[in-house]
């Protein structure tokens, strides 16, 4: 049980990948997010995000245990995280304007996992893992709502 929680909490290894460990399980957690809205496009990345989430929950503790307090390793959270930026968006499942979108909000959320304004390090700060996930789940919003607005000011046709 401790390997399984240990792959879940590094998302399937994308943690343990050398230097900036969240921006991996960020990364990695893109085809994951394209393929819960192709599987149901109006639930799918909603199932996602619970499921991420429940998970980052479930694997805390031993990724804890292994790796030290709120571990670059565990990046389940960056999964979790992630896929919030995408919660209104609706995919057109054309590569290239699927791919600009995640890019997008790839780099929007990473900017706000990084940076943590606005409150997010407060929440970063909560004990437990709670603090663990809420602060990555927090960035998702604020690079969601980025992304909303840049589609609404450029017009742009992302979904």
């Amino acid at each position: 049980m401790q390997l399984l929680k240990l792959t879940v909490g590094t998302f399937i290894g994308s943690g343990l990948l050398p230097k900036a460990p969240g921006t991996w399980g960020s990364l990695a957690a893109l085809p994951f997010i394209s393929l819960a809205y192709w599987v149901h496009p109006a639930y799918g990345v909603t199932g996602f995000l619970i499921l991420s989430s429940i998970a980052s929950l479930w694997a805390t503790d031993t990724c804890v245990e292994k790796f030290g307090d709120d571990p670059g390793e565990f990046v389940i959270d960056e999964a979790a995280g992630q896929s919030v930026v995408f919660l209104m968006t609706g995919f057109t499942l054309h590569p290239a304007s699927d791919i600009f979108i995640l890019l997008i909000g790839f780099l929007l959320f990473r900017l706000f996992d990084i940076t943590k304004p606005l409150g997010i390090k407060r929440l970063e700060q909560l004990p437990g893992k709670f603090g663990i996930l809420l602060d990555d789940l927090a960035a998702g919003l604020y690079a969601l709502i980025c992304l909303e607005l840049l589609k609404m000011v450029f017009k742009a046709h992302l979904i």
